[in-house]
Order: structure tokens, then sequence, then C-alpha cells
């Protein structure tokens, strides 16, 4: 197991669009297995691949507080919504940001498992925010997207500047 770096906004590879999963074998098993540990580490309910400067279309996420709840979705789709809710969102990928979202109350979600069988999912609440958030992430969309211009503008500049500041010596 290895954690793995989680990129951050606005770094590029952020937008990139995850290609499919062709087959779930020994390889996308240890990504899932090390995206997990690196979630866990960091204190989050989810990541996407793409997080973690993979363009495959994978997703870990556990809402439970005993981190034992570990869902693997592979190659995930929403395939229906219903509904709508708001919902304060965070990122891995954009520290220490929350911002009220609107997001589908209800969602169907067709996906792999571990083993490479095809399994739906009918989610609600947190839950279909969390798979929401993290297929947006396959897609190259942020949660900041839905946000006014006028917050993504202040945004991209704190992100700048924490970039500046990271980066002297």
């Amino acid at each position: 197991m290895a954690l793995l770096d989680i990129l951050t906004y606005p770094d590029p590879r952020l937008r990139q669009r995850a290609s499919p999963v062709d087959a779930v074998n020994a390889q996308v098993r240890q990504l899932a297995e090390d995206m997990a540990q690196t979630m866990y580490a960091a204190k989050g309910i989810g990541l996407a691949a793409t997080q973690v400067g993979v363009a495959k279309r994978v997703v870990v996420m556990d809402l439970s507080a005993e981190h034992d709840q570990l869902q693997v979705l592979i190659n995930p789709r929403v395939v229906a919504r219903d509904g709508s809710q708001e919902c304060e969102e965070g990122c891995l990928s954009v520290p220490d940001v929350y911002e009220t979202v609107e997001r589908a109350l209800r969602v169907t979600v067709s996906y792999l498992d571990r083993d490479g069988e095809a399994r739906q999912m009918d989610a609600d609440g947190l839950l279909a925010v969390c798979v929401q958030h993290e297929i947006d992430h396959l897609d190259g969309k942020l949660f900041v997207d839905y946000l006014s211009r006028l917050k993504q503008d202040r945004l991209r500049k704190k992100a700048d500047k924490r970039q500046r500041d990271e980066a002297r010596p």
C-alpha cells in the first residue's frame, strides 16, 4: 500500500476526463486500495483517481465514522436522478474551502465492483452528494464550478497564492 499525492486546485490535471477501466485486474484493485489509504489519511470521505493523477474511472468512498464501509466504484455513471438538495461540500483537492452546492437528492448509479461485477446503487442524502461529487471529478469538473464567477475568481487567486507560497524555499 502507498499513500498517493493529492492534486490541488488549480492543477490542470484535475480537469482531465478519466478513461474507462477496460478490465478490473490486480493493478486496478491496488490503485483502489492505495486511493482508500490516501483518502483515510487525508480524512476524506471520497476520492476519485483523477485527484491522484490517474486518469481512470475509479472512485473510493467511505462515509462511516469507523472507516469500515469502503465502497469502490469502477466506471461509475449516474443512470437516474431525482429531486434537489443543497449541501455544503468540501474537497481534498480544494483544501479548506466549503461551499453550498445544489445536487440531485437521489441518484441511481451503475458501476463495477472490485471483482468486476456489474452493480447498481440507489443513493440519497450525503451518499448521493458524495457519489455525484466524485463522478464530477472523473469528468474533469470540480465543485467550485457550481459557484458564482466571483467566488470562483476569489478561490483561484487564493489557490494561486497558496501555490506560490508552497514553492518558496
